[in-house]
């Protein structure tokens, strides 16, 4: 074979020479394809949902009496970010969002209910709203739901985690089945098998150290050589509970706090520690170095069954709380931890939302959003990279049947509008100076009113199921 240097002279190669010379070739551009491969391995996932958790209920977030010293020491090792949203702030639709990528204008789930086949009841998840399960099962994980799912119809198995992209699936349910009978939701459901465990609350010491069982056996029984992402729906601390034992946590408070204020901060400090015991296992499994752990809450604060969020002043210094879409509704602690990829004691002011989680594990997982998302990767803030910004973020809620319940909100730059619908106003606040939302500059600056209108009428597409939907304009002043 004859070819010729640089210099314009000629030389021979023999064939011999020629595969001497492309075995090397192949050996090296191997090594290389090899090493990037493994620097470039799919992650774990373990994704942590507590459920009507306030921005101010742990200690890493400025609680000062509720102990959460793990999730504290977590969030310190990791990227504690302080502008995270939730997908709204009541539960279905907040996780639809998180499930599919969608901000709650453009879901199929607004509410908790909606107006199904003619009656007020749960609206499940399209078919066409492909899940994070979905996703990632078709990047090559094996995946878990172990939890609250309330995305789904009681009677319709294929609208249950199980038949939403998740392998492994324990959820409790309610509602009745198609033959009219009750279903008593202290069943936990194993792959839709509705004999598989009853939650027997006098064994544990809340139904989230249950919960975490089922957490622990999976993690030792699941493939090794997989990737594997695990959704872990906690209850606590939502109001609802069928049993906690009044222990010792707090006993010191007895006379000095309600009943049910001690057991809400006991319920709090438990759900800390379960998720110690969820750490320990990966950590003793050699699995932790290549997990990301991300954990944050559902929506606001709630404020019922005789609790009352200020108690412990769960928002913070935020306005509002679960149902409202002020910043005490939406906004949520949200901290990510990823041994030796994300530098510890880092603090991120970039404003997210629920709907960016599937780009970012879809990155993460190197494979393709299957939606249309309204959401952005952070995984470059999480590494600590030049991060692209949301031109807006928007929330709205279709709380009951009446117009009062329809509130919407978005946030563009530092401005935050909001919107309760029979109040046919929208009201202006500029969180550099009002993050409290107690000022209401919406006179001041009729043209960024006009910009905020467009965005909550455009946002809003009409849904079969929400009479609401779509923007109530109409009758204003």
């Amino acid at each position: 074979m004859k070819t010729k240097t640089l210099s314009g002279k000629s030389f021979y190669l023999n064939n011999s020479y020629m595969l001497f010379l492309l075995a090397v070739l192949t050996v090296h551009f191997s090594a290389c394809t090899n090493s990037e491969t493994t620097n470039n391995k799919q992650p774990n996932i373990v994704f942590l949902l507590a459920d009507d958790m306030g921005y101010g209920e742990l200690g890493a977030y400025g609680q000062e009496v509720i102990k959460t010293p793990f999730l504290d020491s977590l969030a310190s090792q990791g990227m504690r970010f302080t502008n995270f949203y939730a997908g709204t702030s009541v539960c279905s639709p907040s996780r639809a969002s998180l499930m599919t990528g969608l901000h709650t204008g453009h879901l199929s789930i607004r509410g908790n209910n909606g107006y199904y086949n003619g009656e007020w009841s749960r609206i499940p998840l399209k078919k066409d709203e492909k899940t994070l399960g979905e996703m990632l099962q078709n990047a090559g994980y094996q995946t878990a739901m172990i939890g609250k799912w309330h995305l789904g119809r009681p009677e319709d198995f294929s609208t249950w985690a199980k038949g939403r992209g998740f392998d492994y699936a324990v959820q409790e349910q309610w509602g009745e089945t198609k033959d009219g009978i009750e279903i008593d939701e202290r069943v936990h459901w194993v792959n839709n098998n509705e004999d598989s465990i009853f939650y027997d609350y006098r064994n544990y010491d809340c139904l989230d150290e249950f919960r975490t069982n089922f957490a622990l056996d999976y993690l030792k029984q699941k493939d090794k050589k997989k990737p594997f992402f695990l959704y872990m729906s906690y209850r606590i601390p939502h109001a609802h509970e069928f049993f906690l034992r009044d222990n010792d946590l707090y006993s010191d408070k007895v006379d000095e706090w309600p009943k049910i204020e001690r057991l809400h901060a006991a319920r709090i400090t438990m759900l800390d520690a379960q998720i110690r015991r969820l750490f320990k296992q990966l950590e003793a499994s050699g699995e932790l170095d290549n997990t990301l752990i991300i954990f944050t809450s559902d929506n606001g604060p709630h404020n019922e069954g005789h609790h009352r969020y200020r108690f412990f002043k769960s928002a913070g210094n935020l306005k509002g709380f679960k149902r409202d879409v002020y910043e005490g509704g939406i906004r949520v602690p949200m901290f990510a931890y990823w041994k030796g990829k994300i530098s510890p004691a880092s603090i991120s002011d970039h404003p997210g939302a629920f709907y960016d989680v599937m780009p970012t594990l879809a990155e993460l997982a190197n494979t393709k959003v299957p939606n249309k998302t309204d959401g952005i990767s952070f995984v470059p803030e999480l590494l600590g990279k030049a991060q692209k910004r949301h031109d807006f973020l928007y929330w709205e809620i279709h709380e009951g049947k009446q117009v009062k319940g329809f509130r919407q909100a978005t946030r563009f730059g530092n401005w935050k509008a909001v919107r309760y619908a029979d109040k046919y106003h929208t009201e202006l606040y500029d969180l550099t100076k009002d993050e409290a939302e107690q000022n209401d500059v919406s006179e001041q600056f009729p043209e960024i009113v006009e910009q905020a209108n467009t965005i909550l009428k455009r946002e809003s597409v009409k849904n079969e199921y929400f009479p609401f939907s779509g923007g109530v304009f109409k009758n204003e002043p």
